[in-house]
């Protein structure tokens, strides 16, 4: 048994205790599992899900065999605002000291394993310096994203001017919780055609709305469709890494989805929604009824429109498949990448190692240049040259040379012809919502889904989330906006389950994304669209430095790289509200930034 479902058949259901998965490394991502037929019914009857066939996180405090306690420090060691890692002999814990009050927190953020205490401390919540997740240091919530888990919170008592902290062996170790959720219980699980809540799209936005669902105690049924083939995954490491399999992917391992009661349909294609009877018809026929319904298709892949776009080897990158593809094609042989944006970027760095000769066309005079700039763009180029990496820039793909229909040659309007053996396309995307047009569901004139602020469409009981939605972007001045991040989509569709439960959430986050090449990583937090100037503070030539997004008098965007936790620090400003004046970071004094976390 398994998390993904085909078509309903009766099946015999066993559920199986699973305990949450140990700490991944730096890099690494949760073990996940393939395909399974469809759970929760068993002989044509509703399942019923208990309290004890959860995925169990270990109790903070299970029983004295199982705890250490130690005095850790001082209680004059920690001034407020204050973060320090501490040794408990099993493990470390983060002590922060605010408001006068200690609290103890697992150190690492469980998305990527980055220590908090380099991050940054503000308004009661930690943020991680790496990709901006945000922790509650009363409770270990995550209030933030990116990532799915929440961090231990462990006792603290203060006796003879020491500070103690007693914690469970068990989450020293594995340094992440998962929270409880509600059991299933809903009487419809047995009933192949009928739904509470369908989640169309199982990437971050959808994932992540089901799981609120479910820790905000939502007990219904709950199914989430997926073009793909494979369980819910991170799809933005696909271009940072070619060689990784879907189970290295999987942002949730099998047994999850099973005992959380939430069905995962793969390989199924929406091809209608009627929203006038609450159903959706898939491509085969099988429809489905619903209650409350997301959007969360995300985007396809734009496609060279040239001659010879038919050759055998020119890949978007969508898929596992297709990453894993480019990968082995590209062993000792030519690659050329098209379009030098973030995946783009990404791959080129990747296959360096790889391959033969990496050769990048880009229509701009720099990689980035409309998000980055110019001058931080040429610093990036720069760094990729020095890593034998070839540009044809100003410039596009006039046609696709083939010898016995595989990919030969990659002739440029330049008249330039560069040697190919693979060609990777990475020239944007469009939002995957030509299923919708006949629904009554608002498209803009681009395709994309227009939300309110609790990500509601304008079809009652209809909300999306994703890359494929434009929103009101709360801190500039409700700019309705497409922002296909992954930390917004986390966000995204925390916000529309928490709306579908009618608690009248607003989305309110500010966007935070990251990249990384040669081992470097380059973080950005605001929204820089329209950008006027763009102050640089640090090396540029060291590739260590701060950007700053200027429109008008006003900071709306940073970038930054070997500079933590700048970008970090910066989000936290925004979303408190305050605005960051141009004239600020003109003089180069950032010590109102960096503080103490730098």
């Amino acid at each position: 048994m398994g998390g993904c479902f085909s078509k309903p058949k009766p099946v015999e259901l066993k559920i199986e205790v699973v305990l949450p998965e140990k700490e991944r490394a730096k890099e690494e991502l949760s073990a996940g599992g393939k395909g399974s037929p469809r759970a929760y019914q068993g002989n044509g009857t509703a399942r019923h899900f208990h309290a004890e066939e959860r995925l169990p996180g270990p109790h903070p405090y299970p029983g004295a065999q199982d705890c250490v306690e130690a005095a850790v420090c001082h209680v004059k060691d920690l001034e407020n605002g204050q973060m320090r890692e501490v040794e408990l002999g099993w493990g470390k814990v983060l002590l922060v000291k605010d408001n006068g009050e200690f609290h103890a927190l697992g150190h690492k953020c469980p998305h990527y394993g980055a220590p908090l205490v380099k991050g940054v401390l503000s308004r009661g919540r930690v943020r991680c310096p790496w990709h901006g997740a945000c922790f509650n240091i009363s409770t270990g919530d995550l209030e933030d994203f990116p990532g799915l888990d929440s961090l231990h919170r462990f006792q603290v008592k203060i006796e003879k001017e020491k500070v103690y902290v007693r914690a469970s062996k068990q989450a020293l170790q594995l340094q992440r919780r998962t929270k409880m959720m509600a059991k299933c219980i809903s009487p419809s699980a047995g009933h192949s055609s009928s739904t509470n809540v369908l989640i169309v799209g199982a990437g971050a936005a959808g994932l992540v709305c089901a799981e609120t669902l479910r820790q905000e105690g939502f007990s219904d049924r709950i199914v989430l469709c997926t073009l793909d083939r494979h369980l819910p995954y991170d799809r933005p490491k696909l271009s940072k890494s070619l060689d990784l399999q879907p189970e290295q992917l999987a942002l949730r391992p099998k047994e999850f989805f099973r005992a959380y009661g939430i069905e995962v349909l793969t390989e199924a294609q929406v091809v209608t929604v009627d929203v006038k009877n609450k159903k959706v018809v898939f491509k085969d026929g099988f429809k489905l009824e619903y209650s409350k319904l997301l959007l969360a298709p995300g985007s396809s892949p734009k496609t060279l429109s040239c001659k010879g776009k038919e050759v055998e080897n020119v890949v978007t990158i969508r898929t596992p498949e297709d990453a894993n593809r480019v990968g082995r094609l590209a062993r000792d042989r030519n690659a050329v990448v098209v379009g030098a944006g973030f995946l783009g970027m990404e791959v080129a760095s990747y296959l360096t190692e790889k391959a033969h000769s990496v050769s990048v066309v880009e229509l701009e005079e720099t990689p980035f240049k409309r998000f980055l700039g110019e001058r931080v763009g040429r610093a990036l180029m720069k760094m990729f040259e020095n890593n034998r990496v070839k540009f044809y820039m100003q410039t596009e793909v006039s046609e696709l040379r083939a010898h016995e229909g595989k990919l030969k040659e990659v002739m440029l309007k330049s008249n330039k012809i560069i040697r190919a053996d693979v060609c990777v396309v990475g020239i944007g995307a469009v939002p995957a919502t030509s299923f919708l047009r006949q629904s009554g569901i608002c498209l803009d004139s681009r395709g994309y889904i227009p939300v309110n602020k609790m990500m509601q469409t304008n079809v009652p009981g209809v909300f999306a989330a994703g890359d494929a939605v434009t929103f009101p972007l709360a801190w500039r001045n409700n700019r309705k906006v497409n922002i296909p991040h992954w930390q917004m989509a986390h966000m995204q569709g925390r916000v529309a389950a928490q709306n579908m439960l009618a608690q009248e959430a607003e989305i309110s986050t500010v966007p935070y994304l990251w990249t990384a090449m040669f081992g470097k990583s380059l973080r950005y937090t605001g929204y820089g669209e329209g950008f006027d100037d763009v102050i640089i503070q640090g090396d540029l030539e060291e590739l260590k430095f701060v950007a700053f997004y200027t429109k008008g008098d006003e900071v709306i965007a940073v970038a930054s790289m070997n500079y933590d936790p700048i970008v970090s620090k910066v989000a936290e400003v925004l979303a408190s509200g305050r605005a960051i004046r141009k004239r600020e970071v003109e003089t180069g004094d950032m010590s109102w930034l960096t503080g103490k976390g730098s």
